[in-house]
This record gives C-alpha cells, structure tokens and sequence, in this order.
C-alpha cells in the first residue's frame, strides 16, 4: 500500500507562484511510484492532467495550460514530487491531488493523495 499526502496549497493574487509537495510514504519502492503527477479539478469541472514525472528518467510531461509556467520534479530519494506553479492565473484555481502509477499516470490511476486547495484571486 502507498500513501500520498499533498502539502503547499493557499491563496495568491493573480502572477503570483505557489509550491506544491507530496509525498509518497508505505511501500515506497512499488512500481506504482514509477510514474507520479498532479491532476486538478476545478468547481463545475472533470479532474484534468496537469503534470507527471518518470522515477527511471525524470522526464517530464505537462498539459498545454500550463507549460512554461508550471515545473515539475521529484526527490526519488525521499519520495516525494513537488510542482513549482509560477505565472498563477484564476483559471488554475482548483483541488490539485498527486497520482501515482507504475506506467502512466491518468485520472484511473491507483493512488490518490487528498486534494490541496490552491485558490488564485485576480
């Protein structure tokens, strides 16, 4: 079993940058942590992909709303995987949950963390 936990969310204006973290605790060398990513749901929406890291290459893959804004990255040493949001529009404001996946992270994927609330006023 895999536990993911997300810390780092708030509140920020419009142009301003957040930091997201989770981390990964319980069987920690499962394949299931091959691949880990963030989706976010916004009010009214469907989950939707944001961002997801290979833990083999560290290769990195981001939906088109948030390319050159958002970086992602992990700690494979520690388990964890961060996303640095910079440039943070209204339209990011969602729940933002970590997934982990041992090949391709989706929004089926088999481990879940919570959610983190990230709210960006304009």
């Amino acid at each position: 079993q895999v536990q993911l936990v997300e810390s780092g969310g708030g509140l920020v204006q419009a142009g301003g940058s957040l930091r997201l973290s989770c981390a990964a605790s319980g069987r920690t060398f499962s394949t299931y942590l091959n691949v880990m990513g963030w989706f976010r749901r916004a009010p009214g929406k469907e989950r939707e992909f944001v961002a997801a890291i290979n833990r083999s290459d560290g290769r990195t893959y981001y939906a088109d709303s948030v390319k050159g804004r958002f970086t992602i990255s992990r700690d494979n040493a520690k388990n964890t995987v961060s996303l640095q949001m910079n440039s943070l529009k209204p339209e990011d404001t969602a729940v933002y949950y970590c997934a982990a996946d041992q090949r391709v992270v989706t929004t089926s994927s088999h481990y879940w963390g919570q959610g983190t609330q990230v709210t960006v006023s304009s």
